[in-house]
């Protein structure tokens, strides 16, 4: 009971950490995003030798480790794509009246390119893990990767809430592929499965044959599995879906309301004073 305790907290916090972190560091400035590209890299490519390193250790530490890797790596694919180093050629809004085929193309243009991205680094996690004992790695990306996919397939088709303060400005065209409605009817078949195979996770993590390491690893997965579903079912709840990431999109919220200041201060003081005197006048 205790380890399982330990991993869906560790789970839990990882989840709620992780995404917060990739939405402060998308607010922050260019070459701060630039730097966290670089080392969100630099640890996307040493989880994949982890998770190499990971795939025939059977023991608790190798499942929390291959967990882990697997993190690193879905979150190369977010902040790639965040950031918009890795989106689609589709990068202007479109019109409200585009409708049907044209507004599906339209919409799979916009990530084509990071949909591609995860499935290349989904491919390299299968083989790397292929026939191996520890799986965790694996499955851990397969359920963010499946669920990830639903939820831009329910935006698609339309939910009460879109979630949209989470995009980046640089981002904002994304919006328009978005619909907004009560609810989907893809939505009801997407979450009854996901709980179908949350109760299969379950029901392994329960069997009394089951080992220490597995049950871990089988809670890890399912807690992500969970923590998707709960995802999305506040896309159609009547909640504030910010209210886990104030303290990340506080950040932006800020940001945005000095740089609007500074514009209307630059605009109103004299065209003849210097930088350096526009600062004293600030001031």
């Amino acid at each position: 009971m205790t380890d399982t305790l330990i991993a869906l907290g560790f789970a839990i916090f990882i989840w709620w950490f992780s995404t917060g972190i990739v939405i402060l560091l998308n607010r922050m400035s260019r070459t701060a995003i630039t730097l966290s590209l670089v080392i969100s890299s630099a640890l996307g490519i040493g989880a994949l030798v982890g998770l190499s390193h990971t795939a025939q250790q059977t023991g608790v530490t190798g499942a929390y480790c291959a967990f882990t890797c697997a993190l690193l790596a879905w979150g190369w694919n977010e902040l790639s794509f965040l950031t918009g180093w890795i989106t689609g050629p589709q990068k202007t809004a479109i019109l409200k009246s585009t409708t049907g085929w044209p507004r599906f193309v339209a919409s799979f243009s916009a990530v084509v390119w990071h949909e591609l991205a995860i499935l290349v680094v989904g491919l390299a996690i299968v083989a790397i893990t292929w026939d191996a004992p520890n799986q965790v790695g694996t499955g851990t990306y397969l359920v963010l990767w499946i669920m990830r996919t639903s939820a831009k397939l329910n935006l698609f088709f339309g939910v009460r809430n879109l979630s949209e303060e989470f995009l980046p400005p640089h981002l904002a065209y994304l919006e328009s592929f978005f619909k907004r409605r009560r609810m989907n009817a893809f939505f009801p078949f997407a979450v009854a499965s996901a709980c179908a195979c949350l109760w299969w996770l379950v029901g392994i993590a329960n069997q009394p044959m089951t080992t220490p390491a597995q049950v871990v690893g089988a809670v890890l997965v399912g807690s992500m599995l969970a923590l998707a579903i709960l995802e999305h079912l506040m896309l159609v709840l009547p909640l504030d879906t910010t209210a886990l990431w104030r303290w990340a999109i506080r950040k932006k919220q800020t940001t945005e309301k000095l740089t609007a200041f500074d514009a209307h201060v630059s605009s109103v003081l004299p065209a003849h004073l210097d930088s350096h005197d526009k600062s004293l006048q600030i001031n």
